[in-house]
């Protein structure tokens, strides 16, 4: 029986298995897809938060070397200034979805995780020690907890009878990488329909384009001849294409699970929540849930802190997540062409002349503004960890050079010998060091200096001191479990 089963190899599945593996987790992907498919530039790159994350985990390079950094942060036609951003990484990564998956698959199999591919589930069902998986054309495995990562029609969300709540598609679109005989005209035009563009790939051969259908389609696999007709309504010729590379569908839907959990079956990614790409969020948000997920599911596994611990991770991520879907449903509103909304549009474009609200944007989304709820406190307390330059015994560090291995720290940035974590010191590593810079965060700015820092795995500050240390064991136990028997 393997401790826990990921289903889905697709950006989040895969981030969630690397973080599963780096705690020691027996942990298994099973993926429908009998080869990792071409799925070209259907999600094309990540914001600042997801390459800190990556960097986390001391695996951005291999990120930054293929993809191509852009300053590009915009709400509407309205440019954010993503280098503005007070992070080491204040720029967009263009990157297609096919190469963040290969790049990531690398890692994981470093890791030693087992891809199973060609596996389809077809349902589940748990009790009080585990979960049997049912496999198409295979015995049913057995897990001790199970992982939907498995998109937007998760058939382990539905196995698992989770509703998915939320707006219903009054839009389609098509987006497609297709070969073409004609010229076609560069960028993006906008009517009563809602968007449309057009934007040659480096080949020179091939164009990528996304185009509104004039009525909602169907939920199933366009094909060509669906594109070459929603092309000629828009533009009155097809631009001759042909040899598609692929073709996919997406809708205006915007629905979120109503929990990211059934007892011992979870959900992360597009099988959590679906919502249009305006944006580029859906990447990110999937990393972000894996990593908020891995880190606690890996603690409950090992028996290091009880069940409740999972209960954070819906506690956490539903409400981070429910603010970045009103948002992309406000940015795929507005991409139509009729005059109430380019009044809208217009209205939004004033507003974000203000330093605040380009700000707030900004952060929201970067994905850098997130702030957990973790009570009263220093301005730190639930949000990132910024990336400060360290001077340490053993030399300069980073901050997130101290989370390689997804293993809480107690940074100490001062003398603080009452910050006794002796145990802990199975888990949790303390490291004394200086700050080089500034404490500054998106949105509220600079922040006072503080004593010390204790920072989750995820990167997010559990506790944040002031010289004492009130409130640091409440915090340990609550986050990384009870003290180790016959230390106290």
């Amino acid at each position: 029986m393997h401790e826990v089963t990921v289903v889905g190899g697709g950006p989040t599945g895969l981030m969630l298995a690397g973080e599963l593996a780096l705690s020691g987790v027996d942990v298994v992907v099973l993926e429908r897809r009998s080869t990792p498919e071409l799925i070209g530039t259907r999600a094309r790159g990540f914001h600042s938060r997801t390459i800190e994350i990556l960097d986390q985990r001391g695996i951005v390079d291999r990120f930054l070397a293929e993809g191509q950094r852009a300053q590009v942060l915009s709400f509407g036609s309205t440019s954010l200034g993503a280098g503005s951003l007070p992070s080491r990484h204040p720029y967009t990564l263009g990157l297609g979805q096919s190469n963040v998956e290969r790049l990531l698959l690398g890692w994981v199999e470093e890791l030693g995780v087992p891809i199973r591919r060609g596996v389809a589930v077809t349902g589940l069902a748990q009790d009080e020690t585990g979960v049997d998986v049912h496999l198409q054309d295979d015995e049913p495995l057995r897990t001790a907890y199970l992982v939907g990562a498995d998109g937007g029609r998760s058939r382990v969300r539905t196995a698992a009878g989770i509703d998915f709540v939320g707006a219903e598609a009054t839009r389609s679109h098509l987006i497609a990488e297709v070969s073409v005989t004609e010229d076609t005209p560069a960028g993006m035009r906008l009517d009563d329909v809602g968007i449309h563009a057009i934007s040659p790939l480096e080949d020179g051969q091939t164009v990528g384009l996304v185009v509104t259908e004039q009525q909602l389609g169907p939920a199933s696999e366009p094909t060509l001849q669906e594109l070459s007709e929603a092309l000629r309504a828009v533009y009155g010729t097809d631009f001759g294409v042909h040899a598609p590379t692929w073709i996919s569908r997406f809708t205006d839907a915007t629905r979120q699970a109503v929990s990211y959990r059934s007892g011992r079956v979870l959900l992360a990614g597009d099988a959590a929540h679906v919502h249009p790409p305006t944006g580029g969020q859906g990447i990110g948000l999937g990393v972000q849930d894996a990593v908020n997920l891995g880190w606690k599911l890996a603690q409950v596994v090992q028996g290091v802190s009880p069940d409740s611990l999972l209960d954070s991770y819906q506690a956490e991520r539903h409400p981070a997540t429910a603010r970045v879907l009103k948002n992309v449903m406000t940015q795929a509103f507005l991409q139509r062409g009729d005059v109430r909304t380019e009044a809208v549009r217009d209205t939004f474009s004033d507003l974000l002349e203000l330093d605040g609200p380009r700000a707030a944007l900004a952060g929201l989304l970067s994905g850098l503004d997130v702030r957990h709820d973790l009570g009263e406190g220093h301005p730190l307390l639930g949000r990132r960890v910024p990336d400060l330059d360290l001077t340490a015994a053993d030399g300069p560090r980073r901050v997130f050079e101290l989370l390689h291995e997804a293993r809480p720290v107690l940074l100490v940035l001062g003398d603080s010998d009452s910050l006794d974590i002796t145990p802990w010191s199975d888990r949790v590593r303390r490291v004394d060091a200086q700050a080089v810079g500034t404490w500054e965060l998106p949105v509220v700015g600079e922040v006072p200096a503080p004593a010390a820092v204790l920072v989750r795995p995820d990167g997010h500050v559990a506790w944040v001191g002031d010289g004492t240390a009130t409130g640091l064991h409440d915090a340990l136990t609550t986050w990384f479990g009870p003290p180790a028997q016959g230390t106290t």
